[in-house]
């Protein structure tokens, strides 16, 4: 639904080219904007612009009564921030046409069931909180409301479905009764109380494997980390404690009670929920984030505990306000400083707060991660006086709590933080951090301080990053990004290859074919064979090494060349990379001339591996191989893993969607063929057919051909991890020594990842894992962790 400003096309008396169209569209945009605009800024009270605003769409029913259904059922699935605002404006025009506010509601339950049939739960979630909004406004009949919420409960009561599901209708009642528990509870206490205890009884009996896995940080000090069912049925049995007195939703029906008392109120049609479907994706449980509480904010109004429902109502409305303007950052920003009642709360810590609680949120943030740094400059550049200082100590406190945090979200830390470092010249008191200067360097502290200078040296240079930083930090200032290319070394004629690498540096400065580069490798002697050995070629590693260190030393000076260089010798890589041991020696060499440059190894990896001159599986190899281990908690290397799953999972996905595109061809054809009888049609259509199934045929190998490599990737993954693991933890036990060393809570946590970020595709290979990888035997540290990936999905 579109949410653009419509301007006066006759402003300021200026003539304008008036579009063409018709008197009904103009007046239906006209409406559109009215509605869409209703509870923003305005120089009258919110009461009389809904007033005004029923006014006008009572006159227009008898026209537009279609299109006035259409966006109101819209903007409750779309604008969840401005809910009261809309059921205020329904119950007006419910008190004025009784019929119209009974084909409203059919409506949002025809609305309701197709969200759910489309598993699109958040929305659905919106469309039932504004149902029950409505029994605040006289338009919906308490008993009938309750009766649905009944409905929702007795989910939990079915046997053989995902414990997701549950969750999901659970949550719904529990996060609509903050609006209207009060009233519900007034008309229907025995039922609500029964529906409250049935709740209870099936949070105490689920299963919370999966928690431990999604929670940002491991220690419940100073802020438990909630699972969110738990906190938010904790929040509600405190609203009831206080006789369902809720102090921070905007309620305008309040202000019109004297009319909507009188409307007639209509009950809901019984609704059931849709049964379990096998390929239905409910959404994926999440842990309660918290950073602050009312400690933190010194100065002005107190922040809600975390088990005050006022807490729930802000951190929903934030979140609501950030899923409906998150693509404008500027807008988002002034919708969240200009958040009602934002003189009660201590609103800076709020947003904060939310903002990092997305971020950091498990399996993977609602939004892109750079959303959410555009959209933190931008709250600094509108509140420059208070926010900079609450996201400089939100920063701090993070730091300070590094030891006990997922790896995956200080992976998003450095990111979000290098980035905004780079919008504000760099500038931090370094000195704060000193003291991680005197820890060992696989310490939390120090490896995240390292690499955000690396993060930061890729926005900026070399010597700006030296500059910038205290010169006690020179530890952990990244190396030069410099080559290093053993063949430079004059010094070293000795070395094997040398005068080779020197003749094919002149030969492709003069460019030289690819023929005349095969035959001057030729004559690299193959330290793999022996002097006598004539049997056939074997795997020559000096070959790569002279070629691929001498081309990437010519083009050392940006990616471009870099870039050009690969493409221009595609052919001569390839044909030396004809074998796995060469895919792998090219990584290698790659890595050894590099070394001291981190980004250009990440993009040259990405380069080769779009252009398949090395495969996935090689990529992982390398990766975990004995040559990489000392870098193998680096940030750098992660993300070229979690890049080559990606183009391997979307090259799978292209081939399916061709052949799902060339199957719906085929059908189509043979339904023009059985409507149609030309005989030449007939003719002309066989050939096609026989051609198409021929594609599809072919398709369908190559889909074949490419789930095995996936599942291969990921057997290669999962095989390396467990292997390393089990090492370490053979090696603890025989020396009677500690597990939990840095090392293992970043390998176990880069698991974690794997499994959370992929977890779409994993699912479809859960079976070939349990049976050959995740087995019974395997140790329970690591078994654990495959527990609650299952869990996720139960």
């Amino acid at each position: 639904m579109s949410r653009r400003r419509h301007s006066d096309e006759n402003d300021g008396g200026q003539a304008h080219k008036r579009r063409r169209t018709s008197e009904p569209i103009e007046i239906e945009d006209r409406l559109e904007s009215l509605i869409c605009r209703v509870g923003e800024k305005s120089t009258s009270s919110l009461e009389s612009n809904l007033e005004g605003l029923a006014g006008v769409l009572e006159a227009d029913l008898p026209n537009y009564k279609n299109k006035i259904l259409r966006i109101l059922c819209a903007v409750a699935r779309l604008l969840p921030e401005k809910l009261t605002v809309y059921t205020t404006l329904v119950g007006l025009l419910n008190a004025r046409n009784y019929n119209f506010g009974g084909e409203f509601v059919e409506a949002m339950i025809r609305q309701l069931k197709e969200t759910l049939k489309n598993n699109l739960y958040d929305e659905a979630v919106y469309l039932v909180r504004f149902l029950s909004d409505l029994v605040n406004c006289h338009v919906i009949a308490a008993p009938s409301m309750v009766a649905m919420f009944e409905n929702f409960v007795s989910v939990t009561q079915e046997e053989d479905v995902p414990q997701v599901r549950s969750d999901w209708f659970v949550y719904v009642v529990l996060s609509c009764l903050p609006w209207v528990g009060k009233e519900l509870y007034e008309k229907k206490d025995v039922e609500v109380d029964r529906m409250l205890n049935q709740i209870e009884g099936y949070l105490k009996r689920r299963m919370k494997t999966h928690v431990s896995m999604l929670q940002v940080w491991t220690a419940d000090k100073p802020h438990p980390q909630e699972e969110y069912l738990d906190c938010l049925f904790a929040q509600i049995q405190k609203l009831k404690k206080d006789r369902w007195q809720e102090r921070h939703i905007l309620r305008p029906y309040i202000a019109f009670d004297s009319v909507l008392c009188e409307a007639l109120q209509h009950n809901l049609p019984p609704f059931t929920p849709p049964g379990h479907m096998a390929d239905t994706q409910y959404p994926v449980p999440h842990v309660v984030f918290r950073m602050f509480d009312y400690t933190d904010a010194p100065e002005g109004p107190v922040m809600p505990g975390s088990h005050s429902v006022e807490r729930f109502v802000i951190e929903e409305n934030l979140h609501c306000i950030i899923k409906s303007h998150w693509r404008e950052r500027k807008t988002c920003a002034a919708q969240l400083l200009s958040y009602p009642g934002k003189n009660k709360i201590p609103l800076n810590y709020h947003i904060v707060e939310v903002i990092f609680g997305e971020l950091f949120q498990l399996p993977c943030p609602p939004h892109i991660d750079v959303m959410y740094t555009t959209l933190l400059i931008e709250l600094c550049k509108l509140q420059p006086g208070s926010l900079p200082q609450v996201l400089a100590q939100a920063t701090e406190m993070m730091y300070m709590r590094l030891d006990t945090m997922n790896t995956s979200c200080i992976d998003r830390l450095m990111n979000w933080f290098s980035h905004h470092l780079s919008n504000f010249q760099f500038r931090w008191s370094w000195d704060d951090w000193s003291d991680c200067l005197t820890m060992e360097p696989d310490k939390p502290k120090p490896k995240f301080v390292k690499e955000v200078l690396e993060k930061s040296m890729r926005l900026s240079y070399h010597q700006r990053i030296v500059d910038i930083v205290p010169p006690t930090f020179a530890a952990l200032i990244p190396a030069e990004p410099t080559f290093f290319f053993k063949y430079g070394d004059e010094t070293n004629p000795t070395l094997p290859g040398y005068a080779v690498a020197i003749t094919m540096s002149n030969a492709i400065k003069n460019r030289a074919s690819n023929e005349e580069i095969l035959t001057i490798l030729k004559d690299v002697p193959n330290p793999n064979q022996e002097d006598d050995d004539d049997e056939g070629e074997t795997f020559n590693p000096l070959k790569i090494e002279v070629f691929l260190e001498t081309l990437l030393h010519l083009a050392a000076k940006s990616f471009s060349h870099s870039f050009s260089a690969l493409a221009k010798f595609h052919e001569i890589l390839k044909a030396l990379t004809d074998c796995d041991e060469g895919k792998l020696h090219i990584l290698r060499v790659i890595y050894e001339v590099w070394h001291k440059h981190p980004q250009m190894i990440t993009v040259l990896v990405d380069k080769m591996v779009r252009t398949q001159i090395v495969d996935c599986a090689a990529v992982a190899n390398w990766l975990f191989s004995q040559a990489m281990a000392p870098e193998f908690t680096r940030f750098y290397v992660w993300e070229i893993l979690h890049s080559t799953i990606r183009k391997m999972n979307k090259h799978v996905q292209k081939i399916q969607k061709e052949l799902e595109e060339a199957k719906d061809k085929l059908e189509k054809q043979q339904h023009k063929k059985d409507s149609g009888d030309e005989e030449d049609m007939e003719k002309n259509s066989e050939d096609e057919e026989g051609q198409l199934e021929e594609q599809i045929d072919r398709l369908q190998e190559k889909v074949e051909s490419a789930q095995s490599e996936q599942k291969n990737l990921f057997l290669v993954i999962f095989q390396r991890f467990i292997m390393m693991l089990t090492e370490h933890l053979v090696r603890c036990e025989t020396t009677s020594s500690d597990i939990n060393t840095p090392w293992y809570k970043n390998c176990i946590e880069r698991l974690q990842q794997i499994f959370l970020i992929h977890h779409v595709t994993i699912q479809q290979y859960m079976g070939t894992l349990e049976n050959l990888l995740f087995t019974a035997e395997l140790d329970p540290h690591i078994l654990a962790v495959y527990q609650q990936f299952c869990a996720l999905q139960l």
